[in-house]
Protein backbone atom coordinates (compact mmCIF):
# COMPACT_ATOMS: atom_id res chain seq x y z
CA UNK A 1 0.00 0.00 0.00
CA UNK A 2 1.47 3.41 -0.88
CA UNK A 3 1.83 5.86 1.87
CA UNK A 4 -0.94 9.01 1.69
CA UNK A 5 0.20 12.03 1.78
CA UNK A 6 0.60 14.27 4.57
CA UNK A 7 -2.78 15.91 4.42
CA UNK A 8 -1.64 19.80 5.56
CA UNK A 9 -2.08 21.26 2.25
CA UNK A 10 -3.94 24.87 0.96
CA UNK A 11 -5.67 25.76 -1.82
CA UNK A 12 -4.55 28.67 -4.19
CA UNK A 13 -7.48 29.46 -6.35
CA UNK A 14 -7.75 31.21 -9.42
CA UNK A 15 -11.67 32.76 -9.26
CA UNK A 16 -10.88 34.39 -12.63
CA UNK A 17 -8.19 32.32 -14.16
CA UNK A 18 -5.61 34.32 -15.98
CA UNK A 19 -8.47 37.31 -16.97
CA UNK A 20 -6.88 40.41 -15.43
CA UNK A 21 -7.32 44.58 -16.10
CA UNK A 22 -3.59 45.03 -16.27
CA UNK A 23 -1.18 43.81 -19.02
CA UNK A 24 2.58 43.39 -17.21
CA UNK A 25 4.74 42.39 -19.48
CA UNK A 26 6.46 40.08 -17.55
CA UNK A 27 2.99 38.24 -16.55
CA UNK A 28 3.57 34.42 -17.33
CA UNK A 29 -0.31 33.69 -16.26
CA UNK A 30 -1.84 35.34 -19.16
CA UNK A 31 -0.41 33.05 -22.26
CA UNK A 32 -3.48 30.60 -20.24
CA UNK A 33 -5.63 32.26 -22.51
CA UNK A 34 -4.17 29.62 -25.36
CA UNK A 35 -5.11 26.96 -23.12
CA UNK A 36 -8.57 27.95 -21.55
CA UNK A 37 -10.05 29.90 -24.25
CA UNK A 38 -12.77 32.23 -22.27
CA UNK A 39 -12.58 31.89 -18.75
CA UNK A 40 -15.66 32.57 -16.69
CA UNK A 41 -15.91 33.01 -13.40
CA UNK A 42 -15.78 29.81 -10.48
CA UNK A 43 -19.42 29.07 -10.17
CA UNK A 44 -21.48 28.86 -7.08
CA UNK A 45 -22.35 24.76 -7.14
CA UNK A 46 -18.38 24.75 -7.92
CA UNK A 47 -17.18 26.45 -4.93
CA UNK A 48 -19.69 25.23 -2.45
CA UNK A 49 -18.34 21.91 -3.67
CA UNK A 50 -14.76 23.63 -3.66
CA UNK A 51 -15.04 24.49 0.22
CA UNK A 52 -17.59 21.49 1.34
CA UNK A 53 -14.68 19.03 0.54
CA UNK A 54 -11.84 21.42 1.56
CA UNK A 55 -13.38 21.93 4.99
CA UNK A 56 -14.49 17.75 5.31
CA UNK A 57 -10.55 17.28 5.32
CA UNK A 58 -8.09 17.25 8.72
CA UNK A 59 -6.34 20.77 8.68
CA UNK A 60 -4.36 22.05 11.60
CA UNK A 61 -5.74 25.87 9.48
CA UNK A 62 -7.94 25.73 6.23
CA UNK A 63 -6.08 28.10 4.21
CA UNK A 64 -7.62 29.83 1.45
CA UNK A 65 -5.24 31.95 -1.00
CA UNK A 66 -7.03 34.01 -3.96
CA UNK A 67 -5.07 34.43 -6.70
CA UNK A 68 -5.21 35.37 -10.70
CA UNK A 69 -5.05 36.77 -12.99
CA UNK A 70 -6.91 39.72 -10.85
CA UNK A 71 -9.15 37.90 -8.36
CA UNK A 72 -11.21 41.14 -7.62
CA UNK A 73 -12.83 40.63 -11.04
CA UNK A 74 -14.70 38.01 -9.54
CA UNK A 75 -16.47 40.71 -7.69
CA UNK A 76 -17.24 41.49 -4.22
CA UNK A 77 -20.40 39.57 -3.92
CA UNK A 78 -18.49 36.31 -5.10
CA UNK A 79 -16.00 36.63 -2.04
CA UNK A 80 -19.32 37.22 0.31
CA UNK A 81 -20.61 33.94 -0.56
CA UNK A 82 -17.52 32.25 -0.03
CA UNK A 83 -17.32 33.47 3.34
CA UNK A 84 -20.55 32.29 3.77
CA UNK A 85 -19.78 28.98 2.78
CA UNK A 86 -16.82 29.00 4.97
CA UNK A 87 -18.98 30.08 7.89
CA UNK A 88 -21.09 27.57 6.69
CA UNK A 89 -18.77 24.42 6.84
CA UNK A 90 -16.54 25.06 9.48
CA UNK A 91 -19.18 25.65 12.10
CA UNK A 92 -17.59 23.39 14.44
CA UNK A 93 -15.04 25.99 15.21
CA UNK A 94 -12.42 25.31 12.43
CA UNK A 95 -9.81 27.77 11.91
CA UNK A 96 -10.09 29.23 8.73
CA UNK A 97 -7.55 31.96 6.80
CA UNK A 98 -7.92 34.22 3.39
CA UNK A 99 -4.90 35.24 1.74
CA UNK A 100 -5.45 37.31 -1.74
CA UNK A 101 -2.97 38.13 -3.97
CA UNK A 102 -4.43 41.25 -5.53
CA UNK A 103 -2.33 43.87 -8.19
CA UNK A 104 -3.96 46.66 -5.75
CA UNK A 105 -5.37 49.07 -8.41
CA UNK A 106 -9.07 48.37 -7.95
CA UNK A 107 -9.31 48.49 -4.71
CA UNK A 108 -11.38 50.64 -2.71
CA UNK A 109 -13.23 51.33 0.57
CA UNK A 110 -15.89 48.92 -0.02
CA UNK A 111 -13.46 46.14 -0.94
CA UNK A 112 -10.83 47.74 2.04
CA UNK A 113 -14.33 47.10 4.65
CA UNK A 114 -14.78 43.40 3.57
CA UNK A 115 -11.06 42.63 3.90
CA UNK A 116 -11.32 44.09 7.85
CA UNK A 117 -14.27 42.52 8.51
CA UNK A 118 -13.33 39.43 7.82
CA UNK A 119 -9.66 39.46 8.39
CA UNK A 120 -8.10 39.08 4.83
CA UNK A 121 -4.31 39.06 4.59
CA UNK A 122 -3.68 41.21 1.47
CA UNK A 123 -0.33 40.79 -1.14
CA UNK A 124 0.00 43.84 -2.93
CA UNK A 125 2.07 43.94 -5.91
CA UNK A 126 4.42 46.91 -6.14
CA UNK A 127 7.76 46.94 -8.21
CA UNK A 128 9.40 50.13 -6.32
CA UNK A 129 8.84 53.62 -6.92
CA UNK A 130 6.72 55.29 -10.14
CA UNK A 131 9.59 55.04 -12.74
CA UNK A 132 10.42 51.17 -12.18
CA UNK A 133 6.85 50.11 -11.01
CA UNK A 134 5.57 51.82 -14.19
CA UNK A 135 8.35 50.26 -16.55
CA UNK A 136 6.50 46.67 -16.42
CA UNK A 137 3.15 46.97 -14.55
CA UNK A 138 0.77 48.78 -17.29
CA UNK A 139 -2.62 48.63 -18.05
CA UNK A 140 -4.75 47.26 -21.66
CA UNK A 141 -3.79 50.97 -22.64
CA UNK A 142 -0.22 50.43 -21.73
CA UNK A 143 -0.21 53.38 -19.09
CA UNK A 144 1.33 53.10 -15.34
CA UNK A 145 -0.59 51.61 -12.76
CA UNK A 146 1.27 52.85 -9.75
CA UNK A 147 -1.20 55.80 -8.66
CA UNK A 148 -3.88 53.44 -8.97
CA UNK A 149 -2.11 50.65 -6.43
CA UNK A 150 -0.78 53.70 -4.22
CA UNK A 151 -4.31 54.26 -4.06
CA UNK A 152 -5.40 50.96 -3.40
CA UNK A 153 -3.20 50.88 -0.21
CA UNK A 154 -4.25 53.93 1.03
CA UNK A 155 -8.13 52.35 1.25
CA UNK A 156 -6.39 49.58 3.21
CA UNK A 157 -4.96 51.44 5.53
CA UNK A 158 -7.99 53.51 6.24
CA UNK A 159 -9.59 50.45 7.42
CA UNK A 160 -6.49 48.71 8.96
CA UNK A 161 -6.32 45.56 6.54
CA UNK A 162 -3.31 43.76 7.77
CA UNK A 163 -1.21 43.30 4.08
CA UNK A 164 2.21 43.03 2.76
CA UNK A 165 3.83 43.80 -0.41
CA UNK A 166 5.15 41.28 -3.43
CA UNK A 167 8.05 42.57 -5.75
CA UNK A 168 8.72 40.76 -8.85
CA UNK A 169 12.19 41.24 -9.12
CA UNK A 170 13.13 41.93 -13.24
CA UNK A 171 15.76 43.09 -15.87
CA UNK A 172 14.53 46.62 -14.23
CA UNK A 173 14.27 46.91 -10.50
CA UNK A 174 17.17 44.26 -10.22
CA UNK A 175 19.51 46.76 -10.99
CA UNK A 176 18.30 49.30 -8.12
CA UNK A 177 17.54 46.85 -5.21
CA UNK A 178 18.46 49.87 -2.71
CA UNK A 179 15.81 52.28 -4.33
CA UNK A 180 13.09 49.47 -4.09
CA UNK A 181 13.93 48.20 -0.47
CA UNK A 182 14.54 52.00 0.51
CA UNK A 183 10.89 52.86 -1.48
CA UNK A 184 8.98 50.11 0.02
CA UNK A 185 10.50 50.75 3.73
CA UNK A 186 10.64 54.35 3.84
CA UNK A 187 7.97 55.70 1.65
CA UNK A 188 5.55 52.79 1.70
CA UNK A 189 6.13 52.41 5.61
CA UNK A 190 5.63 48.87 4.63
CA UNK A 191 7.22 46.16 6.88
CA UNK A 192 6.87 42.99 4.93
CA UNK A 193 8.40 42.70 2.18
CA UNK A 194 8.29 39.76 -0.07
CA UNK A 195 11.29 39.43 -3.26
CA UNK A 196 10.06 37.01 -6.08
CA UNK A 197 12.96 36.26 -8.62
CA UNK A 198 11.29 36.66 -12.48
CA UNK A 199 12.57 33.45 -14.41
CA UNK A 200 10.85 32.70 -17.59
CA UNK A 201 12.99 31.45 -20.38
CA UNK A 202 12.16 30.16 -23.77
CA UNK A 203 12.59 26.07 -24.59
CA UNK A 204 16.10 26.44 -25.38
CA UNK A 205 16.63 27.77 -21.94
CA UNK A 206 17.60 31.36 -23.03
CA UNK A 207 16.26 34.36 -20.64
CA UNK A 208 13.50 36.41 -21.77
CA UNK A 209 14.63 39.76 -21.51
CA UNK A 210 12.62 40.70 -18.42
CA UNK A 211 14.21 38.28 -16.36
CA UNK A 212 16.97 38.75 -13.79
CA UNK A 213 20.75 36.57 -14.18
CA UNK A 214 21.66 34.43 -11.81
CA UNK A 215 24.52 37.14 -10.48
CA UNK A 216 22.33 40.32 -11.13
CA UNK A 217 19.91 38.32 -8.49
CA UNK A 218 22.62 37.49 -6.38
CA UNK A 219 23.77 40.79 -6.08
CA UNK A 220 20.47 42.28 -5.78
CA UNK A 221 20.09 39.70 -2.45
CA UNK A 222 23.06 40.88 -1.01
CA UNK A 223 22.66 44.72 -1.17
CA UNK A 224 19.32 44.14 0.26
CA UNK A 225 20.76 42.15 3.20
CA UNK A 226 23.42 44.18 4.13
CA UNK A 227 20.71 47.20 4.68
CA UNK A 228 18.49 45.08 6.35
CA UNK A 229 20.93 43.22 8.20
CA UNK A 230 22.53 47.17 9.42
CA UNK A 231 19.28 48.66 10.00
CA UNK A 232 15.86 46.47 10.31
CA UNK A 233 16.25 43.22 11.87
CA UNK A 234 13.98 43.58 14.26
CA UNK A 235 11.42 46.03 12.19
CA UNK A 236 11.43 44.38 8.73
CA UNK A 237 10.27 41.29 7.89
CA UNK A 238 11.64 39.76 4.37
CA UNK A 239 10.29 36.71 3.62
CA UNK A 240 13.10 34.72 2.11
CA UNK A 241 15.28 35.93 5.19
CA UNK A 242 12.75 34.76 7.63
CA UNK A 243 12.18 31.54 6.04
CA UNK A 244 16.50 30.86 6.07
CA UNK A 245 15.86 31.74 9.74
CA UNK A 246 13.06 29.43 10.13
CA UNK A 247 14.66 26.58 8.63
CA UNK A 248 17.77 26.90 11.19
CA UNK A 249 16.22 27.47 14.07
CA UNK A 250 13.46 24.54 13.97
CA UNK A 251 14.99 22.31 11.13
CA UNK A 252 12.28 22.26 8.99
CA UNK A 253 10.90 24.64 5.79
CA UNK A 254 8.54 26.62 5.82
CA UNK A 255 8.03 27.53 1.88
CA UNK A 256 8.14 25.33 -0.60
CA UNK A 257 10.94 26.92 -2.21
CA UNK A 258 13.23 24.87 0.41
CA UNK A 259 11.23 22.01 0.77
CA UNK A 260 12.95 18.56 -0.94
CA UNK A 261 9.25 17.79 -2.69
CA UNK A 262 6.52 19.91 -4.05
CA UNK A 263 3.10 19.21 -3.04
CA UNK A 264 1.89 21.83 -0.23
CA UNK A 265 -0.46 23.15 -1.84
CA UNK A 266 -3.55 22.68 -4.84
CA UNK A 267 -4.83 25.17 -7.78
CA UNK A 268 -8.01 25.26 -8.68
CA UNK A 269 -9.09 26.67 -11.59
CA UNK A 270 -11.92 28.89 -12.80
CA UNK A 271 -13.88 25.80 -14.57
CA UNK A 272 -12.70 23.43 -11.09
CA UNK A 273 -10.16 21.57 -12.94
CA UNK A 274 -7.13 21.34 -10.44
CA UNK A 275 -3.05 21.38 -10.62
CA UNK A 276 -0.22 20.38 -8.73
CA UNK A 277 1.13 24.34 -8.61
CA UNK A 278 0.66 27.55 -9.88
CA UNK A 279 3.83 27.27 -12.50
CA UNK A 280 2.32 23.80 -13.68
CA UNK A 281 -1.09 24.03 -14.71
CA UNK A 282 -0.88 21.94 -17.68
CA UNK A 283 -3.27 20.13 -19.74
CA UNK A 284 -1.18 16.80 -19.13
CA UNK A 285 -0.41 17.66 -15.36
CA UNK A 286 -4.31 18.28 -14.12
CA UNK A 287 -5.32 16.03 -11.22
CA UNK A 288 -8.77 16.09 -11.61
CA UNK A 289 -12.13 18.37 -11.23
CA UNK A 290 -13.93 19.28 -8.07
CA UNK A 291 -16.85 17.47 -7.00
CA UNK A 292 -15.87 14.76 -9.37
CA UNK A 293 -12.58 13.48 -7.20
CA UNK A 294 -12.57 14.78 -3.35
CA UNK A 295 -9.00 16.62 -3.12
CA UNK A 296 -7.48 13.98 -0.95
CA UNK A 297 -7.69 11.68 -3.68
CA UNK A 298 -6.28 14.12 -6.12
CA UNK A 299 -3.50 15.68 -3.98
CA UNK A 300 -2.55 11.45 -2.97
CA UNK A 301 -2.99 10.38 -6.53
CA UNK A 302 0.48 9.29 -8.64
CA UNK A 303 0.33 11.91 -11.09
CA UNK A 304 0.57 14.33 -7.90
CA UNK A 305 3.38 12.39 -6.20
CA UNK A 306 5.43 11.98 -9.50
CA UNK A 307 5.02 15.62 -9.64
CA UNK A 308 6.04 16.74 -6.06
CA UNK A 309 9.19 14.12 -6.61
CA UNK A 310 10.55 15.93 -9.57
CA UNK A 311 11.80 18.44 -6.95
CA UNK A 312 14.26 15.91 -5.34
CA UNK A 313 15.46 15.10 -8.59
CA UNK A 314 18.87 17.66 -8.94
CA UNK A 315 22.45 16.43 -9.68
CA UNK A 316 25.47 15.34 -7.42
CA UNK A 317 26.50 18.70 -7.39
CA UNK A 318 23.58 19.96 -5.66
CA UNK A 319 23.27 17.62 -3.04
CA UNK A 320 27.16 18.35 -2.24
CA UNK A 321 26.63 21.50 -1.96
CA UNK A 322 26.41 23.32 1.80
CA UNK A 323 23.62 24.96 0.97
CA UNK A 324 21.43 22.74 -0.36
CA UNK A 325 19.70 22.30 2.87
CA UNK A 326 18.26 25.67 2.08
CA UNK A 327 17.48 26.22 -1.83
CA UNK A 328 16.61 22.28 -2.27
CA UNK A 329 17.81 23.00 -5.89
CA UNK A 330 15.89 25.36 -6.25
CA UNK A 331 12.16 25.80 -7.49
CA UNK A 332 11.09 23.62 -10.70
CA UNK A 333 9.97 26.45 -12.99
CA UNK A 334 13.48 28.48 -12.47
CA UNK A 335 15.62 24.96 -13.44
CA UNK A 336 16.34 24.14 -17.11
CA UNK A 337 16.97 20.40 -17.47
CA UNK A 338 17.23 20.34 -13.89
CA UNK A 339 19.31 22.63 -12.95
CA UNK A 340 18.55 26.16 -11.51
CA UNK A 341 19.45 29.20 -13.85
CA UNK A 342 19.66 31.24 -10.71
CA UNK A 343 22.04 28.47 -8.83
CA UNK A 344 25.20 31.13 -8.93
CA UNK A 345 22.97 34.02 -7.45
CA UNK A 346 21.70 31.70 -4.53
CA UNK A 347 25.58 31.01 -3.99
CA UNK A 348 26.85 34.50 -4.13
CA UNK A 349 23.86 35.26 -1.82
CA UNK A 350 24.62 32.55 0.77
CA UNK A 351 28.25 32.89 0.78
CA UNK A 352 27.60 36.46 1.53
CA UNK A 353 24.54 36.46 4.03
CA UNK A 354 24.70 32.80 5.72
CA UNK A 355 27.15 33.58 8.80
CA UNK A 356 25.34 36.59 9.80
CA UNK A 357 21.75 34.94 9.41
CA UNK A 358 23.43 32.32 11.64
CA UNK A 359 23.89 33.91 14.63
CA UNK A 360 20.68 35.94 14.52
CA UNK A 361 19.51 31.96 14.52
CA UNK A 362 21.13 31.83 17.40
CA UNK A 363 20.39 34.55 19.12
CA UNK A 364 16.53 33.64 18.69
CA UNK A 365 17.26 29.96 20.07
CA UNK A 366 18.86 31.25 23.18
CA UNK A 367 15.86 33.93 23.62
CA UNK A 368 13.20 31.51 23.38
Amino acid sequence: MNKSHNTDFSLLIKPVSYRCNLNCRYCFYLEKEQFFGSAATISQHVLEQLVSDFMSTSQANYAFAWQGGEPTLAGLDFYREAVRLMQKYGASGKNVSNGFQTNGSLLDDEWAGFFAQYRFLLGVSVDGPVQIHDTNRVNRSGSGTHAAVIRGIEALRRHQVEFNVLTLVNSTNVEEPLSVYRYLRDDLHVNFHQYIECVEFDQKGKLQPFAITAEKWGEFLCTIFDEWYQFDTRRVSVRLFDSILHRIVTGQPNTCAMSKECGQYLVVEHDGGVYPCDFFVRPELKLGIVGKQPLLSMLNSPKAREFAKRKSKVPAMCRNCRFYRFCAGDCPKNRFENHSLLCAGWKIFYEHALDRLLELAEGIKNSR
